[in-house]
């Protein structure tokens, strides 16, 4: 087996660095609540008078929905790095060529990392531009791509697995 995760390392770590990243910030959330939220306030703050035109009830909106956004991030990166690695270790069990699974790996890993850190990022622009809606827009070159790796790396696992143990008639025969 070991030689087989040679195939899919790079697919390994960066389903693990986006495990990491979503237990880092359930870390910071902790221990930095407060300061999280204050630099959004400060980033609002900012854009009082031009973005917010003085109303503090905007700029509280804002910045809850950027809090939201944030553990957004965090449960995203737990849930697709945990969904991305369980999904290699599946197409480690096919037949898959080496590139195939190499590239497919990438795929799964990158579409994790890139998508929960988009929702950070997103959390992180909208108190200075007033929006979650253009945030989240200004973001969309990150969240589209890395939203389609995610699926098109499940796609594509699932084809693989059922080429390899439901669609072929001769591993029935061979187990006979």
């Amino acid at each position: 087996m070991t030689h087989d995760l040679t195939n899919v390392r790079v697919g390994i770590v960066l389903a693990l660095l986006t495990l990491f990243y979503g237990f880092g910030l359930g870390g910071a959330f902790g221990a930095f609540e407060d300061n999280i939220m204050a630099s959004f306030e400060a980033s609002a703050e900012e854009v009082r008078s031009t973005v917010y035109q003085g109303d503090e009830a905007a700029m509280k909106k804002i910045t809850e929905k950027s809090w939201t956004y944030m553990k957004r991030a965090h449960l995203h990166a737990n849930g697709l790095g945990t969904a991305a690695l369980a999904m290699i270790f599946v197409l480690v069990g096919t037949r898959s060529s080496p590139l195939v699974s190499r590239v497919v790996s990438v795929v799964l890993g990158g579409g994790a990392l890139g998508y929960s850190s988009f929702w950070m990022f997103a959390a992180l622009r909208a108190p200075g531009m007033g929006s979650t809606h253009d945030a989240k827009e200004s973001l969309s070159w990150l969240a589209i791509p890395s939203a389609g790796l995610c699926i098109v790396g499940l796609v594509a696992v699932i084809v693989l697995f059922a080429r390899e143990y439901c669609l072929r008639k001769d591993n029935a025969s061979a187990k006979a």
